[in-house]
């Protein structure tokens, strides 16, 4: 009796709370009602189910309850009956199947008039690619990847030298401007997904994936990954700013191309890196703040998800009073934390391991220019020790 009781307030409790609960989908922003529409026949159907199956145990339990006198009836198969039910799950499954198909192959299957965007994962981090002026995306290969190539695009395409790069945890698209995404990750799962466009797509590595969807609400929306890729997973996030044509097109302009990034790569930066060791965390070279630089390299590279900055404790050591603090290693030697020993770190985190953490950090292609602004950023943050120089005010 106290099963079938149960089981009545088990179901009287999950209607309930559906109905009363704060936690319903965010608000859709893109044209893909019909996801909601299958989600909700899909919750409908498997409601009807959950709530018809738990009372008819809760009736069962009840109804053939042990009482002195009664004997159940040993029927060990019935065939009529597995017939049935066979029949019943196998409808039933079709209609749960069958409105998510059609979906689907509308979800894949974009518009000829979609504008193109390619998603790239990195644990921990998002970048962007659009086409340029010559309306037709480059080729890629992991073989080009490097420091001033993080994309891997190759420099002898002609349809890639004036792609435009967003590296970084920031795009913008169009309001009401189909967009096919495009999607492919250099290292492990991820998914790409904006809860309030009811999009989301696995990017598998050595894939290219891809969907479409078309924004229709301006405002600035959530990136999330939507698959388990790592002790930073819960960081690796970004926003999709959905402007008027006009604004994206502004914004659009003002983004890099693949040749105008691979020029800037070539110019020296030994200036660069000596004026992060010489002149300060906030010392700045060509108007450019290293400080902020290096904030913004530690957010789009994933940096943040494994290094807190407030000496909280992480799968990393805390950037919060490293700068010249004596580490010690796996092996019992000890170094003192400076320019140098940031640089060996960050170009090579597997050839010696701070005494209490993991070899969890990737090693990732980057520039002496991004080491020496990643580097005025940990400076920043404090010193570890009295004699070491301390960061100048930003």
């Amino acid at each position: 009796m106290a099963i079938a009781i149960a089981l009545v307030v088990l179901v009287v409790a999950s209607v309930l709370f559906h109905f009363l609960s704060p936690w319903w989908a965010t608000p859709l922003a893109s044209n893909w009602k019909q996801m909601d529409d299958t989600l909700t026949i899909t919750l409908v159907i498997t409601g009807i189910f959950f709530v018809v199956i738990n009372l008819f145990v809760g009736y069962i339990v009840w109804r053939y309850r042990h009482r002195e006198g009664h004997r159940a009836h040993y029927a060990p198969e019935n065939r009529r009956l597995e017939l049935g039910l066979t029949a019943l799950t196998t409808v039933g499954i079709i209609v749960l199947l069958a409105p998510g198909l059609f979906v689907y192959a509308d979800y894949v299957r974009p518009p000829k008039e979609a504008m193109v965007m390619e998603v790239v994962g990195q644990q921990w981090q998002w970048a962007f690619r659009f086409p340029g002026p010559g309306g037709e995306l480059g080729t890629t290969d992991p073989r080009f990847v490097s420091g001033t190539n993080p994309l891997g695009l190759n420099p002898d395409d002609p349809n890639g030298q004036d792609d435009l790069i967003v590296v970084g945890p920031e795009v913008h698209l169009p309001l009401n401007r189909p967009v096919k995404v495009l999607l492919r990750s250099k290292d492990v799962l991820h998914d790409f997904y904006v809860p309030p466009f009811r999009a989301r797509m696995n990017m598998v590595p050595g894939m290219v994936t891809s969907f479409w969807f078309t924004p229709t609400q301006v405002g600035r929306f959530d990136i999330l990954c939507a698959q388990l890729c790592g002790v930073g997973h819960y960081n690796m996030r970004g926003h999709v700013v959905v402007d008027e044509p006009a604004a994206f097109d502004a914004w659009l302009a003002k983004q890099s191309s693949f040749v105008m990034t691979q020029t800037r790569a070539s110019v020296p930066v030994a200036g660069v890196a000596g004026a992060a060791g010489a002149g300060g965390a906030a010392g700045a070279v060509g108007g450019v703040d290293l400080v902020e630089q290096g904030r913004a390299l530690a957010q789009s590279k994933g940096c943040v998800g494994c290094h807190s900055i407030d000496g909280a404790p992480g799968v990393g050591p805390t950037w919060k009073g490293l700068y010249g603090k004596t580490e010690t290693f796996a092996d019992g030697t000890t170094a003192t934390v400076d320019d140098a020993f940031i640089k060996r770190e960050i170009e090579d985190p597997h050839a010696r391991l701070v005494r209490g953490f993991g070899p969890l950090m990737p090693k990732m292609p980057v520039t002496e220019a991004e080491v020496a602004a990643l580097t005025a950023y940990i400076r920043a943050h404090g010193t570890g020790a009295a004699g070491a120089p301390q960061a100048g005010s930003k």
